[in-house]
């Protein structure tokens, strides 16, 4: 996955928790970490690979486990399941 990629997962997480009045501080973290992985000169994947995403401004213990989730999967299922949650919840109003 891109840097680009990545980055936009977070951005969305972040949309979704703000959308569900979720905590602010999670959802500027996700912002945060998001916008210095937009700005790397290397791929965030290479950090993962290397051991050096605490590197990464932004990039506490949990949001570090997310990078190398997605990296490594392609996807991130926090993300996901927020996302199913969210189509449910449309269907059902």
């Amino acid at each position: 996955m891109t840097n680009a990629e990545v980055a936009q997962i977070f951005r969305s997480l972040a949309e979704i928790l703000r959308a569900k009045k979720d905590n602010i501080f999670k959802i500027r973290a996700y912002e945060k970490v998001a916008r210095s992985i937009e700005a790397l000169d290397i791929p965030v994947a290479q950090l993962a690979a290397e051991n050096r995403l605490k590197e990464l401004d932004g990039a506490g213990e949990i949001i570090r486990k997310k990078i190398i989730e997605i990296v490594t999967t392609g996807k991130l299922t926090a993300y996901e399941k927020l996302k199913a949650e969210l189509k449910t919840n449309d269907r059902t109003e």
